[in-house]
């Protein structure tokens, strides 16, 4: 109901810019041009947690950027998901765009910048508590809006929300990059049913608002590539999810599963899997990738 509520009010209620708080205005030239104006570039936390997928991002996590996703986060300030998920799609598109960034060939590219290949975006969740506080779900819903800025621009884009938590997760504020990655391990896990979806929907770009530490994102590859791994070694779209396998099936051995599990979850570089965010901290943007 509250989201409802702020859906509604964004519409007949002045608004302010999320980023300054200027009136009549959902966000301000010199706010939207902190968002929008520089080129998106890949990001790596320091320390980098294993398994952390190659992560692009928009804008530096400062100033205006910080307070526009705070506002729309913490805030529920709904209208400002168009310009986030606008930030999201340049940093998917850079993901998909950038020199060795995918396996194999890469995407087919387009004379206008649209990528041919289907692009799958799955963000990453918050725990039903956390979205019930906030009545909304900040990265599904910037996800979205990416989505379809991607479609508007030719990309074939849909989001698959088939992450979920499978245990409780402390609040990760005051915590440092060792103590989120002890938090969050093995807190992920792929819905059933989604493996199917992730393994035939095209490039798979983990999406969420904001990294930090990096420590959501690793966890939520993790989860990725176990669901992904599972059904390489049961046949693509022919395995039943865990927990819905019925006797008497024939499965493959246990050690073979656990060895491709392993290889999945060491392999960041190389599986097809990437990341893309809005904001990253600013010291993630130093790394010299050159």
């Amino acid at each position: 109901m509250r989201g409802w509520w702020q859906d509604l009010t964004d519409l007949v209620l002045p608004a302010e810019c999320g980023g300054c708080g200027r009136p009549r205005t959902v966000l301000c030239p010199e706010c939207r041009a902190a968002l929008h104006g520089a080129a998106p570039r890949r990001v790596r936390p320091a320390p980098k947690p294993p398994g952390l997928p190659v992560v692009h991002a928009s804008a530096a996590y400062e100033g205006g950027v910080r307070a526009t996703l705070l506002a729309h986060k913490e805030r529920g300030a709904l209208a400002l998901a168009g310009p986030l998920g606008t930030a999201l799609a340049r940093a998917v598109r850079a993901g998909l765009g950038s020199a060795g960034s995918w396996c194999g060939d890469g995407p087919t590219r387009l004379g206008d910048g649209a990528v041919r290949e289907p692009v799958l975006l799955v963000p990453v969740p918050s725990s039903r508590r956390v979205v019930r506080a906030r009545g909304h779900d900040p990265a599904r819903r910037i996800a979205l809006a990416a989505a379809g800025e991607l479609r508007r621009a030719g990309t074939v884009a849909r989001v698959a929300a088939v992450l979920r938590q499978r245990r409780f997760v402390a609040d990760q504020s005051g915590l440092d990059a060792r103590q989120r990655l002890a938090n969050l391990a093995g807190a992920l896990e792929v819905a059933a049913g989604g493996a199917r979806l992730l393994a035939g929907g095209g490039r798979v770009v983990l999406v969420d608002d904001l990294m930090t530490t990096g420590a959501s994102l690793a966890e939520a590859a993790r989860a990725v590539r176990a669901a992904m791994a599972d059904t390489q070694v049961y046949g693509e779209g022919t395995r039943e999810p865990t927990g819905e396998r019925m006797a008497g099936v024939t499965v493959a051995e246990p050690e073979r599963t656990e060895a491709v599990r392993g290889m999945a979850r060491t392999n960041d570089a190389g599986d097809g899997i990437r990341a893309a965010v809005v904001a990253a901290s600013p010291d993630a943007f130093e790394i010299n990738w050159n």
